[in-house]
């Protein structure tokens, strides 16, 4: 993932920060304990989110502990651990070899492939464990490279593709919650992907890569119209995302999900505008 799903920290009260970072030091540690440092490499704030949501919509308890590590030496941290950190951490692996090695067919990039690499017999032990869920994972991630190599000009084709793979991260187990929680994971997914490309259109211009927003921005009448579009389409995208999750039955934890949902994910798109905005004053 890209680091999108995060929590805007400055709407939080205090003790709710601490909670939310508990589950994130939780999976730094379980991160490394199975699969070492390599693994612990591939830690992110999004699959903190996964955790979260699934802990709170079935309400399992978590085993509280504290811990220290490089980032903090001389403080012990606490940490928050269940059953759905192991298989966040199982996702996260999972994931992170894949989009590895995407990477690497896209842009060449030899720290991807070396990345890619260091993952690669974690991430076999992990698809042994889920091979409906990798195999899948494997096909869309391919569908979405065959998608950016023949500059297709629709936006809800790629990133409908990734919107499935969050759906099935999202999606633990076949239930009652399921449907929602894969239409949660659907919209998601789409809204980072596309968050991702807009963030990244002047990169993508200058590079030639493969953009989707690329040719919808040439094809605007003026740059605000481009830009009301995509803050449209966007705005779309976290509207179902955050109407199905108030359909789950979440009350543990909800304010720390819902400031992820409605403020968090969008601090990235604020700290664009806040550079085009500085860009254009100069």
């Amino acid at each position: 993932m890209f680091g999108y799903i995060i929590v805007n920290k400055q709407e939080m009260k205090f003790r709710e920060f601490d909670n939310y970072q508990s589950y994130y030091c939780g999976l730094c540690q379980c991160l490394k304990e199975r699969y070492g440092k390599r693994g612990q490499m591939s830690l992110s704030y999004d699959m903190t989110f996964v955790i979260l949501l699934l802990t709170s919509l079935y309400e399992t308890e978590s085993d509280k502990g504290n811990c220290k590590c490089i980032a903090h030496p001389f403080e012990a941290h606490a940490t928050s651990r269940n059953r759905f950190t192991d298989y966040a951490a199982d996702m996260n692996i999972l994931f992170s070899y894949y989009k590895c090695m995407d990477d690497w067919n896209d842009e060449k990039k030899l720290t991807k492939r070396v990345a890619g690499s260091l993952l690669r017999s974690r991430n076999d032990e992990v698809a042994a464990k889920y091979p409906q869920k990798a195999e899948l994972i494997y096909t869309l991630l391919e569908r979405i490279h065959l998608y950016e190599k023949t500059n297709e000009e629709n936006v809800d084709l790629a990133s409908g593709c990734f919107g499935e793979i969050m759906a099935e991260i999202l999606a633990y187990r076949k239930d009652e919650w399921e449907a929602e929680l894969r239409k949660m994971g659907f919209f998601l997914g789409k809204f980072i992907y596309l968050m991702d490309a807009y963030e990244d259109m002047e990169k993508d211009e200058k590079s030639g890569n493969y953009n989707v927003f690329l040719n919808k921005k040439r094809a605007a009448a003026t740059e605000e119209e481009f830009e009301q579009y995509a803050y449209t389409i966007l705005n779309m995208m976290m509207a179902e995302c955050c109407r199905a999750f108030e359909k789950l039955p979440i009350l543990e934890n909800v304010e720390i999900l819902r400031n992820i949902l409605y403020s968090g994910v969008w601090c990235r798109y604020e700290a664009v505008q806040t550079k085009k905005k500085d860009k254009n004053d100069a």
